[in-house]
């Protein structure tokens, strides 16, 4: 398999040369299983808390609340209970406090190192969850699993964006986001089988997690560190040759003299996350937290992680729960294809904002329609019902070919050398901080605000829209040694950064559109 130069750039340097070859594909599939570590557990969650063999076990008084019948009661606030939303969130606190630590190992030890250490310990997560006989060892079960979430998401997306070629740099990496969503599915489809398996079904639903465990685990013994990871750690050589293997060429000069170059600045760096504050990083930093908290406040993790729960709550019995979710998993996987085949034709900017305006629709006729048709205890009829699926469906479109794969892609790849392990461990701090919020507040808003749920997530979209189109470049084609010169030719973050430690323009290539 091979394709044309990969080359980016004209002008005032040559083109890298190189092809995409089955190894630096491979590699990626492989580095991209991670993202089934992610995505399997966000969407067994939703799927376990609705089985009543489970709430039986572990919350007998949400199991109790959820077939009580009680007139009185909201149907939002059947599964509200702060025990369970941590059996859900307590993942995302573990996976915050690796993601840092995640860091220091990516940059010292390589990207490699820390996806063997993500799979590895989300090993241990699963068979402590699937032999979990008390609360106390589902929750130790989930934090383990954060953080093999921790060290897989700090680490993955990095792996992708040096591996790939600029050119095709974001598709190859949204296969990160696409591994994801078919965790998600292949979560659904299990937990409505594990449904009818009474007493045990939970259990091999979470014991499960293991197969994706196991994939990352032995596939990234037989993955190469990254050209980058080995020259920045002064392993040239091998550098080098890892280099022309998965370019298909010799003819390595120009991105391996570039990546020396960067690698030289980054072994000046002795405090790289106190180097984020420079002025220099500062719109990086600002991208690297803005971008994952406005992903999570786009609500998509509420609806993944409580799919089930959520289509119950507006009414749906058990089994149509779980079949909804298996759609709406479908859903997310078939657009995440789409984003991966257009993302780097179409560029980073325009998928933001035509995602944005799509989620921002679907949430308002959702909330519409639950204002007026399932207010307190009334019940939507089956036409209201499928028209709230639909609405739910284009609304995880939305989100799985814009704000979810951009989300991972655009932080992985804006930051210079010095600063990218520690830029990506802020990015993913940010967004496993807001996730644990979401997923432990999630319930308890629902039952507060009921309808108004979908209308405060639309809100934030709104937000998050304007904000990408005043402040985000384009970044599609660039190779990430040269990412510095993009936001210095933007309006805004021209007036922030410094002008003299830098060459001028005219001493650098013109990006090819």
């Amino acid at each position: 398999m091979a394709g044309g130069s990969v080359g980016s750039y004209n002008g005032g340097k040559a083109e890298y040369e190189g092809k995409v070859t089955v190894f630096v594909v491979l590699a990626c599939i492989v580095a991209a299983s991670g993202g089934l570590l992610f995505g399997y557990d966000i969407g067994i969650t939703g799927g376990v808390t609705a089985m009543d063999d489970f709430l039986v076990k572990f919350f007998p008084r949400v199991y109790e609340r959820k077939h009580s019948g009680n007139l009185k009661e909201s149907h939002y606030c059947k599964y509200d209970d702060q025990g369970l939303q941590l059996f859900t969130s307590s993942l995302y606190l573990a996976g915050l406090v690796a993601s840092i630590f995640a860091s220091f190992t990516t940059r010292l030890l390589g990207r490699k190192a820390s996806m063997l250490i993500a799979g590895l310990a989300f090993l241990a997560g699963s068979v402590f969850n699937a032999a979990a006989t008390n609360l106390a060892m589902l929750i130790i079960g989930r934090m383990l699993l954060g953080a093999g979430v921790g060290f897989a998401n700090q680490s993955v997306p990095l792996y992708l964006s040096e591996m790939a070629p600029a050119r095709l740099r974001g598709g190859l990496n949204i296969m990160f986001q696409l591994a994801t969503t078919i965790g998600i599915l292949a979560a659904n489809i299990i937990n409505y089988g594990t449904d009818k398996l009474h007493s045990w079904g939970w259990r091999l639903s979470l014991g499960l997690a293991a197969v994706p465990a196991v994939l990352l685990t032995l596939g990234g013994l037989y993955c190469p560190e990254t050209p980058n990871s080995l020259i920045e750690r002064g392993k040239t050589e091998q550098g080098r040759h890892i280099l022309a293997k998965i370019r298909g060429t010799e003819d390595v000069n120009v991105e391996y003299d570039d990546i020396v170059e960067a690698s030289e600045i980054a072994q000046r760096v002795q405090h790289p996350f106190r180097n984020l504050l420079q002025k220099r990083n500062r719109p990086q930093l600002v991208m690297a937290i803005s971008i994952p908290f406005f992903q999570q406040v786009t609500g998509i993790n509420a609806i993944m992680f409580y799919a089930p729960v959520l289509f119950n709550s507006i009414g749906f019995g058990q089994k149509a729960s779980l079949y909804s979710a298996v759609i709406t998993g479908v859903v997310n996987v078939v657009a995440t294809l789409v984003s991966l085949g257009v993302v780097d034709k179409w560029g980073r900017r325009v998928m933001f904002l035509w995602g944005g305006t799509q989620m921002l629709l679907c949430q308002v006729i959702i909330g519409i329609i639950l204002a007026f048709k399932f207010g307190g205890t009334n019940e939507l009829s089956k036409g209201e019902a499928m028209a709230i699926v639909i609405l739910v469906c284009i609304y995880v479109a939305a989100f799985a070919w814009s704000w979810g794969p951009l989300g991972w892609l655009v932080p992985s790849e804006i930051f210079p050398i010095e600063t990218r392990s520690a830029g990506m461990a802020i990015t993913v701090s940010v967004n496993l901080l807001f996730t644990f919020v979401i997923a432990q507040a999630f319930l308890t808003i629902l039952c507060h605000f009921e309808y108004g749920i979908f209308l405060f997530f639309a809100g934030w979209v709104v937000i998050m829209t304007v904000f990408i189109a005043l402040f985000l470049p384009e970044t599609k084609g660039v190779p990430i040694e040269e990412m510095i010169y993009v936001w210095r030719r933007h309006w805004f973050w021209k007036l922030i950064m410094p002008s003299d430690d830098l060459p001028s323009f005219e001493e650098k290539p013109t990006i090819v559109q």
